[in-house]
């Protein structure tokens, strides 16, 4: 049976599962869980995801990922690839840790999203890791993070804290949100409405009109069609390259390149570091970086970006050029 094909477009927002092969536990070893943190941070700068909410159990993590560009795929190959060759690399083991692909279910934004975030959250209370007044107790998620002093940038805490009453983002709307959540995991009918709302099952959460519109929209672009003649969406190719070339166009007026007039040696300076910052911020791949910056082959591409980035002083550079363009 061929596997569903998922909806991906800027601003999409999913809630994603995935377990350990046999339920096995894959996150109690030593560093297995800051491990998974380490990579779903380096994912998130990569490919602009915006995430809500995320727990890593022993067992099983959940993610609620926003989309700047329709690259989750990509983005979760590259996450549980890395995090499986460091995983595996560490303790000389061979094999696949997880239980096969990853789950990941439309939600639709708004009130529905901030359901999974939720859900999400209160995941350690549901296991009795932590009691319900201390859901932040299991350090290996978002709550903790989002109450700590140096929040990464691409933990978003506004859908949470506005779905909760309008909280604001200071100590005291987090208090006033933990007791919310303490709230979700106490009462009976608060409890059962989470649970009925399927925020595991099915592929999509959100009312019915949204559900009948991602319907239309997978109708529309051929996404059936496309997945059992085995091709490759390339109405999905098109809108990622919209946007890698709204983020390179950005990153070019920031570092005062013309990308009408770049330099013809496909190891220029200017060319290499445009190269290293799309990296770092996208999922562009070598081979569209290669044919649009003049760069040669794709390989040369992660040649020339590895030695800039070994520099001190080349990485320094490109952090401070990445820091100029909102993600």
């Amino acid at each position: 049976m061929a596997r569903p094909w998922r909806i991906e477009y800027a601003g999409a927002c999913y809630h994603v599962i995935n377990r350990g092969n046999y339920r096995r536990n894959l996150f109690t070893g030593k560093g297995a869980a800051e491990a998974f943190e380490r990579t779903l941070a380096e994912a998130a700068v990569k490919f602009g995801w915006r995430v809500h909410a995320y727990v890593v159990m022993s067992n099983h993590f959940h993610l609620a990922v926003e989309l700047t560009e329709p690259n989750l795929g990509v983005g979760m190959k590259w996450l549980q690839g890395t995090w499986i060759r460091r995983y595996n690399g560490f303790r000389s083991l061979i094999g696949r840790p997880f239980q096969g692909r990853y789950k990941a279910l439309l939600v639709e934004p708004g009130p529905s999203f901030a359901q999974v975030c939720h859900y999400i959250h209160l995941n350690p209370v549901r296991a009795g890791r932590v009691k319900p007044d201390a859901a932040a107790g299991h350090l290996w998620g978002s709550l903790p993070k989002f109450i700590g002093k140096k929040r990464p940038a691409w933990l978003e805490a506004s859908v949470v804290l506005r779905e909760a009453g309008g909280l604001p983002d200071t100590p005291r709307g987090w208090k006033k949100y933990h007791g919310y959540l303490g709230f979700l995991a106490e009462s009976e009918p608060a409890k059962k409405a989470l649970v009925a709302a399927g925020m595991s099952r099915g592929w999509c959460v959100g009312s019915r009109e949204f559900k009948k519109e991602m319907k239309r929209k997978m109708a529309a672009r051929g996404a059936e069609l496309d997945r059992l003649a085995g091709l490759k969406p390339e109405a999905m190719q098109a809108e990622r390259a919209e946007v890698w070339e709204e983020r390179l166009a950005a990153l070019a007026h920031a570092a005062k390149v013309d990308l009408e007039k770049l330099p013809a040696k496909k190891s220029h300076l200017d060319k290499v570091r445009l190269a290293a910052a799309m990296k770092q911020s996208t999922s562009v791949p070598n081979g569209w970086l290669a044919n649009r910056l003049g760069m040669g082959q794709p390989a040369s591409v992660s040649q020339f970006v590895r030695r800039l980035l070994w520099k001190e002083a080349g990485r320094a550079a490109t952090d401070k050029l990445l820091s100029r363009v909102k993600t």
